[in-house]
């Protein structure tokens, strides 16, 4: 149902093809807001522009050309005239052991996973700015906190978003404007699925993957057409950004997922214990407000 307590609200969002970015964009919709969608596919968008065709815009972009994505955002400001909040969405995983990552694989995930979230980010700062403020939403994963044998590529490529994230909250403060990491746990997207990149397997890392997926096979053996997803429904993810958004203290961070807490407590305590026990470091207890960007933090664990 729309909001009539305040006027309609424009969003970019990477990635509206299919899974997250989709949701994003319909629960956007939905509410009554605008939203410029970036595909890869022309017509991606169709059934969004048929169901709100003033207020659905489809734009092509590769978020990997800089060039290509100052443009795109330049388009998506003008098309209803600014930009309120901006979603980082698009992204893949990938698998591979490190001895396996190809460099150019290497590169390729990164310049997605990365680059395209931090050309959007800053092309997207002086329109917002234009704004008097506004949002920018970089969607993570609980993989961001800590990391996962033949995920490291991926746990890489998401650490290095949420460092230069942070760092971005506390520039662009000054501006009104506000920054979101959010954190996913399991979503039934197609991530892990056909579009998921693998590197070509070595032998030597057989026993792994079938400890981990049960299979020394990639790409995974397709899933049972008939079994019932195990992972939640993308929808969900969406309502609860909105619900984030909606709160004018919202943090700098948030857990999205049933899974997603129980995730970030396992990887926060292994990153604890990888100090060891070290008589001489304790983890702060205190709470604290970083000046910057006039965010709350909390920490309560020692080694």
């Amino acid at each position: 149902m729309a909001e009539t307590s305040r006027p309609p609200r424009t969003w970019l969002v990477t990635g509206v093809g299919r899974g997250l970015g989709r949701a994003f964009a319909g629960a956007a919709l939905a509410q009554g807001d605008r939203v410029v969608g970036t595909v890869r596919s022309p017509g991606a968008m169709k059934e969004l522009q048929e169901a709100h065709p003033d207020s659905a815009h489809e734009l092509l972009l590769d978020v990997r050309d800089a060039t290509a994505v100052t443009a795109a955002v330049e388009d998506a400001a003008q098309t209803f005239g600014g930009l309120d909040i901006v979603v980082n969405n698009a992204g893949a995983g990938f698998v591979g052991a490190l001895e396996e990552v190809g460099e150019q694989q290497a590169r390729d995930h990164f310049d997605l996973n990365l680059f395209g979230a931090m050309w959007v980010s800053r092309a997207a700062v002086p329109h917002l700015r234009a704004n008097g403020g506004g949002e920018i939403v970089q969607i993570s994963t609980v993989g961001a906190i800590g990391a996962m044998p033949t995920f490291g590529l991926y746990n890489a490529s998401k650490w290095a978003l949420e460092g230069f994230s942070e760092a971005l909250a506390a520039e662009v403060a000054q501006f009104g404007i506000r920054l979101t990491i959010a954190q996913l746990g399991g979503f039934a997207t197609d991530w892990a699925g056909k579009s998921m990149p693998f590197a070509a397997p070595k032998t030597e890392y057989d026993e792994l993957r079938s400890s981990m997926f049960g299979t020394p096979e990639v790409p995974w053996p397709d899933a049972d057409p008939d079994a019932s997803p195990t992972d939640a429904d993308p929808s969900l993810a969406a309502e609860a950004l909105i619900a984030h958004l909606s709160d004018p203290d919202h943090p700098l961070r948030v857990l999205i997922g049933d899974d997603a807490r129980e995730h970030a407590a396992l990887a926060y305590a292994a990153r604890r214990d990888s100090y060891g026990k070290d008589g001489e470091f304790t983890w702060p207890a205190s709470t604290f407000r970083s000046e910057a960007t006039g965010h709350s933090t909390a920490a309560g664990l020692s080694t």
